[in-house]
């Protein structure tokens, strides 16, 4: 059987949901966020969520553990989970069941994990709590996971910190610490949002063997349409809480039968408008011969590139490349241990700390995870207005005025938006706030760190379309980290592509994405996906040499 056969008519209803209202607070008024909805799924099924930012399918993930998250709450409906109506039951025996016999996978798991405890502790506390396992049996377990799942050193990785490991590695901790109890049904919420695409394919080829293997229904929550396509046997697009429209995968990857279906297959068509302008003799930042390390670790080694006025150099490469370590290098996070950072041919100190306001002023950073780069305690106003009293001084009217000119730079109603908290807002929204932000501190360069990856299509379309025309308007330079080619393709002007803390290939956006190409970049294309359900099968049948290359490379790691 194939990943995209239909399995619903073997296996046995595992989870029913009939006319599932909820409903979300807002200024002290309840409003209906999910309307109605029907779903059923089977064992050994995978059933794709899709839709935009805010039509509900996160709430619908969590709702099938009978869970409604803060400000939200179960209006109406059945939720029946192997033949009991989770609304029926008390909470303690929900609390039974999450974990055990329903696990989640969140989409942000630098925000899922508690900080203070080791990966192999939180695996491993489930398990033991329930009875499922001893300690030292979850123990052995979490290690063949993290082993399934390609993280490396499996033996010892989960005696880190959450911190001590890279975004990619967390997710895929996270992926194993669902499976701690072998549960009947796995929710994944945007798991492979955070992984760069040659990870990605491993993940997603476990994640299928795990369902497989175990007969584990699985809710796949995500905005990416060519890895729903590899992942579900059905899929449900939804908007605004509501139904759109229902099909087995092949059958809506071929014929989506609604005009919205039809848009989300036609997004990310976006390219920029206009050619960059001609070089200067000065750029406005390099980095030369940079190397730089984590205690003993080295992490960047020797490398150099620049960034000219007006351009968006992309920097590609897999988890632990190096891409985030060199923005921090530049902003003076993280001082190097040889090289030097120039900003308009100005050498920059290597320590943030001993450079002036002006210097720091200049180079700004937009984040990949809005919901940890913004204070959820302050208000729109304040969250815009501190660079502004920062780095320029404005105070009272004066700042006022200016917040709102830089939310209507943004395209969100300053009226509408001006005082209400970050928990209040869309994903996308947030990003927004976080580009404000940005701008407020008028500067010329900014680092924008996977600004896109957390978004679904539609929304990440707006935000390349809002960065590029931000640029045009302030002569703006980008610096752009992503492992999202598509990404690349549509904004950048020149491409860095990194691996193990040293640059493989840099060059135009056209000479890297054409043919003949250097090996890493070719193991890199070759494993976007894309909007065929045999894709992955395809890639892992056919694509040999790809699969010798990422041998290579990980074995000089």
């Amino acid at each position: 059987m194939t990943s995209n056969e239909s399995k619903s008519t073997t296996g046995d209803l595992l989870l029913e949901m009939r006319g599932l209202r909820i409903e979300g607070q807002s200024d002290e008024v309840w409003q209906e966020i999910v309307k109605g909805i029907d779903l059923k799924l089977h064992r050994g099924e995978v059933l794709g969520l899709i839709g935009e930012s805010g039509a509900g399918k996160s709430t619908i993930g969590l709702a099938a553990m009978g869970f409604a998250r803060p400000g939200c709450r179960i209006s109406g409906g059945e939720i029946l989970f192997d033949g009991r109506d989770l609304m029926q039951v008390s909470e303690n025996e929900r609390r039974k069941l999450r974990g055990v016999r329903i696990a989640y996978v969140a989409q942000s798991a630098a925000a899922a994990f508690n900080p203070a405890h080791k990966l192999i502790e939180q695996f491993s506390e489930t398990p033991t709590e329930h009875g499922v396992r001893s300690r030292s049996e979850a123990d052995a377990d979490a290690k063949d996971l993290y082993r399934r799942l390609q993280l490396p050193d499996p033996e010892n990785i989960g005696y880190r910190y959450p911190h001590q490991v890279s975004g990619g590695q967390l997710q895929r901790a996270m992926t194993a610490m669902a499976m701690a109890c072998r549960p009947d049904l796995l929710i994944f919420d945007e798991p492979t949002t955070a992984l760069d695409v040659t990870t990605q394919i491993e993940v997603l080829v476990t994640i299928r063997d795990i369902v497989k293997q175990f007969n584990t229904a699985a809710i796949y929550i995500t905005h990416d349409l060519a890895v729903v396509a590899q992942m579900a046997d059905r899929i449900m697009v939804l908007r605004f809480g509501e139904l759109v429209e229902e099909s087995d995968t092949r059958s809506m990857l071929s014929d989506p039968k609604m005009d919205y279906t039809k848009s989300l297959w036609a997004v990310r068509s976006h390219r920029k408008e206009v050619e960059p302008p001609t070089k200067t003799d000065t750029p406005i930042v390099k980095v030369d011969h940079v190397s730089a390390s984590y205690g003993v670790v080295p992490v960047l080694k020797d490398i150099s590139f620049e960034i000219h006025k007006g351009y968006t150099v992309a920097v590609v490469g897999e988890s632990g490349s190096g891409k985030s370590t060199a923005a921090r290098v530049i902003t003076g996070l993280l001082p190097p241990r040889q090289g030097q950072v120039y900003y308009e041919g100005e050498a920059l100190p290597a320590d943030y700390r001993k450079r002036t306001k002006n210097q720091l002023r200049q180079a700004q950073m937009i984040y990949q995870m809005p919901d940890t780069a913004v204070n959820p305690r302050q208000r729109i106003r304040d969250v815009i207005g501190r660079p502004l009293s920062f780095y320029l001084g404005y105070s009272g009217a004066e700042r006022e005025k200016r917040v709102r000119e830089l939310l209507d730079l943004i395209e969100l109603d300053p009226d509408q938006f001006i005082d209400r908290y970050p928990g209040e807002l869309s994903g996308g929204q947030k990003q927004r706030i976080c580009i404000a932000r940005a701008l407020a501190a008028e500067p010329k360069f900014i680092i924008c760190d996977e600004v896109t990856s957390a978004l679904d299509q539609l929304v990440a379309e707006g935000i390349l379309k809002l960065l590029d025309r931000l640029q045009r308007e302030f002569d703006l330079s980008y610096m752009f980290i992503t492992h999202d080619l598509a990404t690349v393709k549509a904004i950048a002007d020149e491409i860095v592509v990194m691996y193990q803390g040293q640059i493989v290939e840099q060059g135009a956006k056209t000479e890297i994405i054409t043919p003949p190409h250097h090996e890493y970049t070719e193991l890199l294309l070759s494993s976007v996906p894309e909007m065929d359900p045999d894709w992955l099968d395809t890639v892992l049948k056919e694509r040999a040499h790809a699969h010798e290359l990422y041998e290579k490379f990980h074995a000089e790691s």
